[in-house]
């Protein structure tokens, strides 16, 4: 296990130096751990079919499993997606960022790697202030899958880490404990009306009001 690649970073005001650095290894192809709001989670350049993969092997996951990404701002949905419905619009100006990730129809240009082949893609702005940070250094969409064994509970403190995820990462970004709980929110927005996928950090009652208004 190697403890050296693990480096602590305050929480709500990261070190401009270690984002820096983690963003480095970002656009060089590698692997960042880094703490999101609820859980522990896997970065890597969403636009690399090579990273994606790795993030593939890392997790062990299934290849028909998709994987979400983060972005910085909407203005990146251009390149991702095929249209942003006027629901999506509602809903991002709400609950964006946070715990609220959105599925989309995915644009020809993004990586069937990255969709498993389903051609949508589900994208959330992130609210934590490290995963804010890192997004935000780099100019393409990073992705933020849990970091854990495929099948296997997520991690809220960097301890709980299988050592085969210390192992294969290349730098992990430690912030302390994260909340734990059952991550974003996942609504589809390709249906009308959207459809929630899975219950999360927002609630449904509160996206219905949101939508109803």
């Amino acid at each position: 296990m190697s403890k050296n690649k693990i480096i602590r970073v305050d929480k709500d005001h990261p070190d401009p130096d270690i984002i820096n650095q983690a963003a480095g290894i970002l656009k060089t192809g590698g692997l960042v751990i880094f703490p999101a709001a609820c859980l522990y989670g896997v970065a890597a350049n969403a636009l690399s079919a090579d990273a994606v993969e790795r993030v593939f092997l890392l997790k062990q996951r299934p290849c028909n499993n998709p994987i979400l990404v983060l972005i910085k701002n909407a203005d990146q949905l251009e390149d991702l997606v095929a249209t942003v419905p006027d629901k999506a619009r509602i809903l991002m100006d709400q609950f964006w960022p946070g715990g609220l990730t959105l599925v989309f129809d995915a644009a020809d240009s993004v990586s069937p790697k990255l969709t498993a082949g389903r051609h949508k893609l589900g994208i959330r702005l992130p609210g934590h202030p490290v995963a804010r940070a890192l997004v935000n250094r780099v100019n393409f969409p990073v992705t933020g899958t849990s970091a854990n064994l495929s099948g296997q509970p997520g991690c809220t403190r960097t301890d709980m880490l299988n050592p085969e995820i210390i192992e294969k990462a290349n730098l992990i970004l430690d912030a302390g404990p994260v909340k734990g709980g059952a991550g974003s929110t996942i609504v589809d927005v390709t249906c009308t009306p959207p459809r929630i996928l899975r219950q999360g950090a927002v609630p449904a009652a509160d996206l219905y009001a949101c939508l109803k208004d």
